[in-house]
């Protein structure tokens, strides 16, 4: 799937089934490492891409990770301490993104792409992105942000998800514009009409519909919602899927409506239609559900992988010295005592 040797060297961190890889490599990119700690995503990944992600990212030393001209990461969102605020690098200790940054730090890879949920702007009552944010201007990277949705870029979703870029200049990167092409649900089904294993048994079915009943006399919009082949997108899909696919409903005439299928999920996050699923439904639908929206990252791509030839001869500034808690790094590491 990849050159023998790339223009550019990248590395994959949270890497799920390689979402955010596959249109670097696309581009001529060599994916020299990548880390992804699910056993099942392990599986996916490693048969569409030839390789087989390490595991925890906590147990992996800077050292050993090969100089790369870009970082790749789609880490989870989790809250610094608001009692540390001010303390400034302390506030990373035992987060994800601690060990993101410290790889950033070793290595100093010209440019960082990195992708959260939307809510992560807010996140902590915006606590997170400036932490965030401050880390990486520490580092000396020029860093933007902006949220984008996969139906602006030829995807019938409605999944808007945060995207953070770092260049290791004081040029800022400007995000792609929007196509907005019109998308049509129909795009991403399979044919034919034998979808028994999708389709809802009447128990599931009667049981979304009281629900929704309910929450409606109380009110609210919760519910299960039901599209067909003219609906323009779908609703996000999640993570959570797999338990009873009331998110995104297809439409079926003179029949209960049916869960999308694991093939019609990997269109609907754009993925390639060479892309192989080998786990089960279950594992399928965490998985698509928990990556990201391939053409949004191929056109942020398109954009990006310039820079990154520009930058990667470049000098790069030296590594920061980050003293915590009183204790002086080694190296200019700052991994937790």
């Amino acid at each position: 799937m990849e050159p023998d040797k790339g223009q550019f060297r990248f590395i994959d961190l949270f890497a799920g089934i390689g979402g955010i890889r596959i249109p670097f490599s696309e581009l001529g990119g060599k994916c020299v490492f990548s880390s992804e700690w699910d056993k099942y995503s392990q599986i996916t990944y490693a048969t569409n891409h030839g390789d087989v992600p390490y595991g925890d990212i906590t147990k992996i030393s800077p050292k050993d990770i090969p100089k790369h001209d870009l970082l790749l990461a789609g880490f989870p969102c989790q809250a610094f301490s608001q009692a540390g605020m001010k303390k400034g690098f302390q506030d990373t200790r035992g987060t994800l993104f601690f060990y993101v940054a410290n790889i950033l730090n070793y290595h100093r890879p010209s440019v960082v792409l990195l992708e959260n949920v939307k809510r992560f702007s807010t996140h902590d009552k915006g606590n997170t992105l400036r932490v965030v944010t401050d880390i990486m201007n520490y580092l000396g990277y020029t860093f933007v942000h902006q949220v984008l949705s996969a139906k602006d870029f030829g995807v019938p979703q409605n999944r808007e998800r945060f995207y953070m870029v770092g260049l290791l200049s004081k040029h800022k990167f400007i995000f792609p514009n929007a196509p907005k092409h019109p998308t049509a649900v129909g795009n991403i089904l399979e044919k034919g009409s034998n979808f028994k294993r999708y389709t809802l048994s009447n128990e599931l079915w009667a049981g979304h519909q009281r629900r929704k009943s309910e929450h409606l006399r109380k009110g609210n919009g919760f519910g299960y919602q039901i599209f067909n082949s003219s609906s323009p997108y779908t609703s996000t899909l999640s993570a959570r899927y797999y338990k009873d696919g009331s998110e995104i409903l297809i439409e079926q005439k003179g029949k209960n409506p049916r869960k999308i299928t694991p093939k019609e999920a990997s269109r609907l996050m754009g993925f390639p239609e060479d892309f192989k699923v080998v786990v089960s439904d279950t594992q399928a639908y965490k998985q698509f559900g928990n990556s990201v929206c391939v053409p949004v990252v191929r056109e942020i791509a398109k954009l990006l992988v310039p820079e990154v030839i520009k930058l990667k001869h470049k000098p790069k500034p030296a590594k920061r010295v980050i003293h915590l808690e009183g204790k002086i790094p080694i190296s200019g590491l700052f991994l937790p005592a």
